[in-house]
């Protein structure tokens, strides 16, 4: 299949994998075990206290990872994640395995009690190069309560000032709800007194645990983006399951340019300006460099490979497209149809299909099977209407794709 991707240019405020994602991932997340203590209210794992008897044994992840390091080098970031990954007993094994052939291995635990300086050390000296935390509210009440077990606030922070002190790179990955929306800005906070190589603002897929938790509407959604991008002046910012918040970049740093106003251009709602609001109010000082995203979507830079070795586009799209066990992993993500058909904007439906910012965003396909059924439906939580931005001349500039034209037609007019 081609790559309709290919004729866009570059963007200064978008990185691109050095390499062809339809060849190679940029990352591999590899669920190591459903089990973990903790019963998290959005869990997408629906994590359990056992461990499955059908997760890969230590031998089938060692063949994993190296199924991984084939794609080539340099080889794809492969990350650990769970449930919590410290309840395999093999998991220092498992780290020193792919540090030992090549891989950059991190960890996402689990805020429980073997969140421990130790437990973490010993990640450090096996291989681990970095590691996430979640941090769902800027204080014990908001953050415990998400995660349904009182304790679990401050292990996280204890957790993230010792990987700091070991050397480890920690990533904050904050779910995005009811629960914590007006808290964001203590939030950002407390990551830039902390330090951490970046806040990712993770919006909620509406799968596993996650079904039973009121979501977000678009107008909401394109506050909170808009918000992320201003928090970005103050700490590295970036989006999980928000593709659109590329195409808010763009936006914005037109309008920055150019002087507008974004509330006015945009119609950026009462949510955006107390959040930016408050967020001005906290006086932190502005970073000299912002660091653009990274322009992967599912099964177009991302891979993930379930406990049990099914290999899908995404954590959150519980659609299989082969099993480790039976077919590598280059052969699935390169050949399988559900990835190289994820791959094409052209096969995109509704106005993610008529978008002009398609090819650099294509909305969260998780969220679109979620909601509606349909892998190729449009971002429900997306609210921008196709040829709406009224720059267009700075859009076809940067190699936008015309509304309701094939990837590659540029747009034109102003």
């Amino acid at each position: 299949m081609r790559d309709a991707r290919a004729t866009v240019k570059p963007m200064k405020n978008i990185r691109s994998p050095r390499h062809e994602v339809a060849a190679r991932p940029f990352i591999v997340i590899w669920e190591i075990t459903r089990a973990c203590p903790l019963a998290c209210r959005h869990c997408r794992a629906e994590a359990r206290p056992e461990r499955d008897p059908g997760e890969l044994s230590t031998a089938e992840a060692c063949e994993l990872m190296s199924q991984v390091a084939s794609f080539g080098s340099p080889p794809p970031l492969f990350v650990m994640t769970g449930g919590d990954p410290f309840q395999r007993p093999d998991l220092f094994e498992l780290v020193r395995h792919g540090t030992r052939i090549g891989l950059p291995v991190a960890v996402s635990p689990s805020g429980t009690p073997t969140l421990t300086a130790e437990n973490l050390a010993a990640l450090k000296e096996a291989g681990a190069r970095a590691i996430s935390l979640s941090l769902d509210g800027s204080n014990a009440a908001v953050h415990d309560d998400f995660r349904a077990t009182e304790g679990v606030f401050r292990w996280t922070l204890d957790a993230w000032r010792a990987a700091r002190d070991l050397g480890l790179k920690v990533q904050i990955n904050t779910t995005v709800t009811g629960h914590n929306l007006t808290d964001l800005p203590q939030i950002v906070r407390l990551v830039h007194e902390l330090g951490a190589l970046s806040w990712s603002a993770f919006l909620l897929v509406p799968t596993g645990r996650g079904r039973l938790l009121p979501g977000l509407d678009a107008a909401q959604v394109e506050d909170l983006l808009n918000f992320v991008y201003d928090a970005g002046d103050f700490v590295p910012s970036r989006t999980t399951e928000a593709h659109h918040f590329r195409r808010v970049i763009i936006q914005r740093d037109i309008l920055r340019d150019r002087g507008d106003d974004p509330v006015a251009v945009l119609g950026l709602g009462p949510l955006y300006e107390s959040l930016h609001r408050e967020l001005m109010d906290l006086g932190l000082p502005r970073r000299r460099v912002r660091r653009a995203p990274m322009d992967i979507n599912s099964a177009r830079g991302f891979v993930f490979v379930s406990h049990r070795g099914s290999v899908h586009p995404s954590g959150f799209l519980p659609v299989g497209a082969g099993d480790v066990r039976d077919t590598p992993l280059p052969e699935i993500y390169r050949n399988s149809p559900l990835f190289t058909g994820l791959r094409d904007p052209d096969l995109l439906k509704g106005r993610c299909g008529a978008c002009e910012f398609r090819v650099v965003c294509g909305g969260s396909r998780s969220r679109a099977l979620a909601v509606s059924g349909d892998s190729y439906g449009e971002e429900p939580w997306c609210s921008y209407e196709p040829g709406s931005f009224p720059y267009q001349d700075a859009l076809a500039a940067a190699g936008m794709v015309a509304p309701g034209r094939s990837a590659g037609t540029p747009v034109t007019g102003s």
